[in-house]
């Protein structure tokens, strides 16, 4: 009967840790554009060139920062580890980089807050580095082919995505990442 406890003891522990891992993750949302099966972007091949507005209505499209190293980082307002990068993720974007950080959040899909909701919540944040845009219909967010939060995508100055990464990415490992490409 003892063991009988602890081996549940065991499932439960264990269950939680993954529940805590996949805290962020992404269902497959058809509203969004996900239909469990993201778009395969291919390293190396244009990164899509979103054309989107920011939370003041300004528009912003990938083609405007050509000849610029751009990290894309998708991310919604609900995701804990999302949430616990931004004030980092605010410094990076601060700091004289030799790439143009971008935050998307994908407003009504996933959980995320509605525009407005979004934006009246993140105007009370202290982050005034960092752009965020709103993929109004999760467009882009298919076509980068997020599949969980936080979500990052590097750039290279030609508009070619380099690499994409699921999770959490520091800003040494953000900075390291640039450096490498040429």
């Amino acid at each position: 009967m003892r063991s009988a406890w602890k081996w549940m003891g065991y499932v439960l522990v264990i269950g939680g840790m993954l529940s805590l891992l996949m805290a962020c993750g992404t269902k497959p949302d058809a509203a969004a554009g996900n239909t469990g099966s993201p778009a395969a972007m291919d390293k190396g091949k244009p990164a899509p060139d979103f054309a989107l507005q920011d939370l003041k209505g300004n528009s912003l499209q990938l083609a405007d920062l050509q000849g610029k190293k751009v990290y894309v980082k998708y991310w919604a307002s609900w995701c804990s580890i999302c949430l616990a990068g931004l004030e980092d993720l605010n410094t990076l974007a601060g700091q004289e980089n030799d790439f143009q950080v971008v935050t998307i959040v994908t407003p009504d899909a996933k959980g995320e807050k509605s525009s407005k909701e979004f934006t009246e919540w993140f105007n009370r944040q202290s982050y005034d580095n960092l752009t965020v845009l709103l993929d109004e219909d999760g467009v882009w967010a298919k076509k980068f082919g997020v599949r969980a939060f936080p979500s990052s995508y590097y750039i290279d100055a030609d508009g070619n995505l380099v690499k994409s990464l699921p999770g959490h990415a520091s800003n040494e490992q953000i900075t390291q990442t640039f450096e490498g490409m040429m």
